[in-house]
Parts: structure tokens; C-alpha cells; sequence
């Protein structure tokens, strides 16, 4: 028997990491991402390259290295929404991200109109 919940999982990390590679033109090192109630949580870790760590030195740089990473994510939010609804088969009501300037770990959450979670366990 097929674990849906997993597999709808690894299709989201696996469509997630062929995003960041077309859009942003470099994927994480690693892409981790949980189903929750009515939320996609989404951990991708080896974000920043050796300059930005670099820039991370400072409070300035670490306040514009999360601006632009921010940015970058946010101008292609209508794609990132529409791959979830596409994989999970729900609408995604609002979308919330967040980079560690420490650990080069963003943290992506995808809030959808209806609990998938209960949805895969009927």
C-alpha cells in the first residue's frame, strides 16, 4: 500500500528543488517538507553561498541578505502556490517564509483552505 501523505511529501520537495533551480538559478542542499493539519512545512537547508555568509558578518549584511533572499522567493510566490495547490489538489490561502542568516536554513509554510492531513487519512 502506497503512503500518500509521503509521496505527496517527496513530490513537493522534489518540485520545490526543480523551482529554485529554474527560478533562482541554485537549489538548497537539502529539501525537507511535512504535512501538518492544513499547513506544508517546508525546511531547505544549504540556502546561502560562501559570499553571503561572508556578508552575514554584519548586521547590515545579514538584514540584506534576508531582504533580497525574501524578495527573490516572494516574486515568484504565485508559482510556488500554484505547484502546491497542483500536488495537494487544495487552494493555498497564504504563504509565510523566513531565512537563518546562521545556519543558511529557510523555512517555507504553505497555510491551504482545507486540512490535507485529515483529507490523506480518510
Amino acid at each position: 500500500m502506497i503512503n500518500k501523505k509521503g509521496w505527496i511529501e517527496s513530490e513537493i520537495s522534489k518540485a520545490l528543488t526543480k523551482w529554485e533551480k529554474e527560478y533562482l538559478g541554485r537549489g538548497s542542499i537539502s529539501v525537507k517538507t511535512d504535512i501538518l493539519r492544513d499547513m506544508i512545512i517546508v525546511s531547505l537547508h544549504g540556502i546561502l553561498t560562501p559570499a553571503e555568509y561572508t556578508l552575514c558578518d554584519s548586521k547590515e549584511g545579514r538584514l540584506s541578505i534576508k531582504q533580497v533572499r525574501t524578495s527573490l522567493v516572494e516574486s515568484g510566490v504565485d508559482d510556488l502556490m500554484e505547484m502546491i495547490s497542483e500536488i495537494t489538489g487544495v487552494n493555498v490561502k497564504s504563504f509565510h517564509t523566513d531565512i537563518s542568516t546562521q545556519t543558511g536554513e529557510r523555512i517555507m509554510v504553505f497555510k491551504l483552505e482545507e486540512n490535507v492531513e485529515k483529507k490523506l487519512n480518510r
